[in-house]
């Protein structure tokens, strides 16, 4: 035991990432999460192999992937359907592990059967912070602890507490996300670009499809009428799979760059400290690598929580936010006049996908 105390806020990925490699380190793990009812969220997910590299590493590799359906290609094709690029999963990663597709809640199953027993007091949040010595929650609680994690996601409440912000940034698109059963035709993940838009499909397995869709907005503002008319002209089977989306979850795409990620025994991880586009799939990786990195650091904090936070933000600062800056290369090719960008893709859509990637396979 190193007799650290640590209230983790947030329950999501990042938040039971954290408690578990904490709590399997010897660290006493304290868990509080704003949402009442813990009640699957979301749509699917693409997990990378650096990703299930992190779970394997957090030893939940076997339990994910149980739920999990194996991508062995991405494609990339126009709206049209004509290919651009196709990439071998296996071959990107070298080795690194398996790419797999997952249901959101499928993931935070196993992640909570893995922390059965941390206790987590729902319906609660951080409303008072002195950095980690003096605590305030909503439920009338105080407290004094070594290190609080603000695991709370984008729109974090601890990164407004400790840290005065920033605010989360629109990054000018909408989007849209739903699952559709009884579609054994399509495999892998595939996306399909359009005129300032692009949709998206991933096999989740047993006939389930996830799609994502998004368009170029200025305002997050919802557009006149059905959003499903912004993707007419695409081929199938995205008109079929459209038919199946009208109850879609739809949501603003927003990074976080806070210049700052500790300060007094108080620690950002996953979205509290990184959000960015969704396009290279690396929220969960980056929150499951910050969760083992910075339950490592401190399970060897020697007394001084400072220097081991200090080094968690040292260590993680440059890989996340590659990825950020990736991730906005991706969007300014993705929306290059199509004249531009298929030949392009064509071209060079390989060692694209390389130089995003190929940084990753490397431990972090």
């Amino acid at each position: 035991m190193t007799g650290l105390r640590v209230l983790v806020v947030g329950a999501g990925i990042a938040g039971l990432a954290v408690a578990h490699a904490a709590r399997d380190r010897g660290i006493a793990v304290e868990v509080i999460e704003r949402a009442t009812e813990s009640q699957p969220a979301g749509a699917g997910m693409y997990l990378p192999a650096n990703a299930t590299r992190a779970l394997d590493d957090l030893g939940l590799g076997p339990a994910v992937t149980a739920r999990a359906h194996p991508v062995t290609r991405q494609q990339v094709l126009d709206h049209r359907g004509r290919l651009l690029v196709d990439i071998d999963t296996h071959r990107l990663w070298n080795g690194v592990g398996d790419c797999v597709a997952i249901h959101r809640g499928d993931l935070l199953g196993a992640l909570r059967a893995a922390t059965s027993d941390i206790t987590i007091r729902r319906g609660v949040t951080v409303t008072g912070l002195d950095g980690a010595a003096e605590v305030t929650s909503s439920d009338g609680a105080t407290g004094s602890y070594d290190v609080i994690v603000g695991a709370d996601g984008v729109h974090s409440t601890v990164r407004r507490l400790a840290f005065g912000g920033p605010p989360a940034r629109y990054v000018g698109q909408l989007a849209w996300r739903f699952v559709v059963e009884g579609q054994a035709g399509i495999a892998d993940w595939t996306a399909r670009l359009g005129p300032g838009r692009t949709f998206l499909t991933i096999a989740l397995g047993h006939d389930r499809v996830y799609c994502y869709a998004d368009v170029n907005s200025a305002e997050p503002t919802d557009p006149a009428g059905d959003w499903r008319d912004l993707f007419a002209g695409f081929a199938e089977p995205v008109p079929s799979l459209l038919a199946h989306g009208a109850d879609a979850h739809r949501t603003t795409i927003e990074e976080v760059v806070a210049p700052r990620w500790v300060d007094r025994g108080v620690v950002l991880v996953g979205d509290a400290a990184h959000a960015s586009s969704p396009n290279m799939a690396q929220g969960a990786a980056m929150a499951l690598e910050d969760a083992l990195i910075l339950a490592d650091l401190l399970a060897d904090v020697d007394n001084d929580v400072a220097r081991a936070l200090a080094s968690f933000e040292s260590r993680r600062a440059a890989r996340v936010r590659r990825v950020q800056q990736h991730t906005h290369r991706r969007d300014r090719t993705r929306n290059l006049p199509a004249a531009i960008r298929n030949p392009t893709l064509r071209l060079a859509g390989s060692r694209i996908f390389e130089s995003n990637y190929g940084p990753l396979r490397a431990r972090p």
